[in-house]
């Protein structure tokens, strides 16, 4: 292996290097800032692209991954403290805010075996490779699914795909019932709890979920330990959630404060949640083949639904072939803990930038999470030693741990719903690096305003071992790594000749601030192979297929600071308020193809009239922010930010969505029928989903309602910034 990287060693060529990329922005306007701070925040920029090292993020993820270290464990706690006392030392004040929520006790009990024709128990852990030391630690856990019924059933065996609603009633179609049998269902497609849901909800006995090898494993390349892909002993692990919000199911919409506190809220009945009720857990391909072989049905699988083993799959396995499922899975009110640094701003306290990782993994989590966390912890000393010298951060910026994110994105809603109210006038842009460099692909996805940060800030970093920047070798190597974690799903091109940024869906840390409060996120990272969720996501795996030279750490510390501190100090907070006419009516016109499969004569044509207008007046804002800034002018800065910070506020919905109140965004929410994908104006692709016309004139009231609260915040913000007054003050 090549020696670590390190910027220290090589201080004339990327002195050189800054030098170069800021004297090609040099005749470009930088975003937000008066011209006569622009040089002092390319100075800052460069100070900073001077302080990364591979060794120092080598070192964090060593750190961080050597052992596995699941939500409540004691090795979870000891990750927490190294995270906390890194900060401390770094300079910034850390504080810790413990929850009580109710988690899995672990895997629990759980057999997978054939019963007839044969009695054959199934593997349900990874293989021991020699090569791989991390792979026999006897603190790695059987493959579970977390929040999985408790049951033991001997039951016959239905094939459904991937499980999703669609295949549900694809079966249902076709005459196959899955009442009281076991569901075998393929990972992809969906989130893993909804095919637990819609196979309980249509009757089943029990679910078993099997990566199969056509989409993880050996027809995609060379398996682990020779390749990076899926081998047949290899399990993705993952939690089953679907409460119709996000958090600690007993206090929905409400921080789970210790039971200890004075105000801690009242909890639900845990028998009241809705928690599944049927057994429910993963098997690697080398298991599921065991079933899949014998099933003896007489109906092939139609188009679609065959998988990479080599054999015909069936609907059915018969009155032949009886498997038995059994799982205890024990639930307990536990401590989770969330980490919070902070570098107080010097100028604007009030106004927070947030930067956030989990810490929690399934068990070495060297991409997912601790990729992103090593990243975020470096970039925390980085920031703290430019501090110690002098060079503060105007507004706050708050780096934050989450805990117990692997159970359900838990630890991350909890502290926001704890400061709800503070972060809906105070957050001005939260950003997700959640396994962030777990490859050597940049991908992101954002809320509208937050796309040309990233694209400039992409436009400021060398790639390594190149003579290209971030941004060119993003536009010329997309991304295509999992979508939960960083490029989420799909959306056009944000611009001519611009890459794709996709839209956020669900799955990760973003979703309590952007669909929950309002505040406007992205997420971002380096992608590559990954052994999603099982026990070789670890330093073994990192150092052979994820990143060998350790050069894209220290890379994507250089985005990630970028644009912290690019937010953190320019004069108008640099969202680009024009991409949300834009956006808008692309979404719009999708929504309305949506309604036109079942309802023909359907037009959106009233909400793209306002979005018009929208767009007039987000010129004009634009417009206006423009000679404001040309002018010099730094008065009534914490009022003009504050009306930006309330823009994306426009969307949220005291009442919430339909299908859940406490996803408050009418701009963008999970799928609430797959999870991870995401729906864009929830409202109207709710009612889609129904195939219904009776709500939308409600909907379309709700959404011209936020529209014109957009496009009337706009107007305001032109006003304020338009005249000139006789004497310029400080904006304090």
């Amino acid at each position: 292996m090549k020696q670590p990287y390190m910027i220290s060693k090589c201080a004339i060529a990327i002195s050189a290097l800054i030098v170069n990329l800021s004297s090609s922005f040099a005749q470009q306007s930088l975003s937000g800032f008066v011209p006569a701070r622009q040089a002092d925040q390319y100075k800052i920029e460069a100070d900073f692209k001077a302080k990364q090292s591979s060794t120092a993020f080598k070192n964090h993820l060593e750190k961080l991954s050597s052992v596995p270290h699941i939500t409540g464990s004691k090795e979870n706690e000891q990750v927490r403290d190294y995270i906390a006392e890194t900060m401390r030392k770094a300079g910034w004040q850390v504080d810790i805010y413990p929850h009580d929520v109710l988690l899995p006790k672990g895997p629990g009990e759980i057999a997978v075996e054939l019963v007839e024709p044969i009695r054959q128990p199934l593997n349900i852990k990874e293989f021991i490779f020699t090569q791989d030391k991390y792979a026999s630690d006897p603190r790695l856990t059987p493959g579970y699914n977390a929040w999985s019924g408790s049951g033991d059933v001997t039951r016959e065996v239905v094939y459904a795909n991937y499980g999703r609603k669609e295949d549900f009633e694809q079966l249902k179609a076709m005459g196959i019932s899955v009442k009281d049998k076991i569901v075998l269902a393929r990972y992809g497609g969906n989130f893993r709890g909804y095919k637990a849901q819609f196979a309980q909800a249509a009757g089943a006995a029990g679910v078993i979920i099997f990566t199969d090898p056509s989409d993880s494993g050996y027809m995609r390349g060379l398996t682990f330990p020779e390749g990076p892909y899926y081998s047949e002993s290899i399990i993705q692990r993952g939690s089953l959630l679907t409460t119709p919000y996000t958090g600690d199911p007993l206090t929905p919409g409400e921080a789970a404060l210790p039971l200890d506190a004075k105000n801690t809220p009242k909890r639900l009945d845990q028998q009241a949640v809705g928690l599944h009720t049927i057994p429910v857990t993963p098997l690697p391909y080398g298991s599921a083949t065991e079933i899949l072989k014998r099933m003896a049905g007489a109906r092939p699988v139609p188009n679609g639904w065959q998988g990479g083993l080599p054999f015909t799959y069936r609907l059915e396995g018969g009155p032949t072939l009886k498997v038995r499922l059994m799982v205890k899975q024990e639930k307990a009110i536990q401590r989770i803990y969330q980490v919070v640094g902070t570098l107080t701003g010097t100028e604007f306290p009030d106004e927070w930038i947030i930067a956030g990782c989990h810490y929690d993994a399934w068990s070495y989590g060297a991409t997912d999470p601790n990729s992103g966390t090593a990243m975020l912890l470096s970039m925390t000393e980085s920031l703290g030693k430019m501090a110690k010298a002098g060079q503060k951060p105007r507004r706050t910026i708050k780096v934050c741990h989450w805990d117990a994110e692997e159970p359900g994105v838990i630890g991350s809603a909890e502290w926001s719903e704890q400061f709800r109210d503070e972060l809906t006038q105070k957050a001005v842009a939260y950003m997700n690096y959640d396994a962030a460099v777990s490859g050597r692909t940049f991908g992101a996805s954002a809320s509208p305003s937050m796309k040309k940060l990233i694209i400039e800030a992409t436009q400021a970093v060398q790639y390594p071992d190149s003579n290209k920047t971030v941004y060119q070798h993003w536009m010329g190597n997309r991304a295509a790594g999992n979508p939960t974690r960083v490029t989420g799903s799909s959306a056009p091109a944000v611009g001519d000749g611009e890459p794709t940024i996709g839209n956020l869906g669900g799955g990760s840390d973003h979703i309590a601030p952007y669909m929950h409060i309002g505040i406007p996120s992205l997420s971002a990272g380096m992608e590559g192979p990954t052994l999603y969720h099982s026990q070789y996501d670890d330093l073994f795996f990192y150092d052979k297929f994820a990143d060998p030279t350790y050069k894209m750490g220290p890379m994507m510390e250089q985005v990630v600071g970028t644009m912290t501190l690019r937010l953190a100090n320019a004069d108008l907070v640099p969202y680009d308020v024009k991409r949300y006419p834009a956006d808008l009516a692309v979404h719009l016109k999708a929504a309305e193809k949506a309604i036109q499969a079942y309802a023909p004569t359907y037009s959106i044509k009233p909400l793209l009239d306002a979005v018009t207008e929208l767009s007039r007046n987000a010129d004009a804002a634009e417009a206006a922010r423009q000679q404001y800034l040309k002018a010099g002018r730094t008065d009534k800065l914490v009022a003009l930010n504050r009306e930006l910070r309330m823009l994306e506020r426009s969307f949220i919905d005291p009442k919430g969505n339909a299908f859940g109140g406490w996803y408050k965004s009418l701009y963008a929410s999970s799928d609430p029928n797959s999870g991870y994908a995401s729906w864009m104006l929830p409202g109207l692709l709710y009612e889609a989903s129904l195939k219904s016309t009776a709500n939308l004139p409600a909907i379309e009231a709700q959404y011209k309602k936020a529209i014109t609260s957009l496009s009337e915040k706009l107007q305001t913000l032109s006003q304020g910034m338009g005249s000139v007054p006789a004497a310029l003050g400080s904006g304090k």
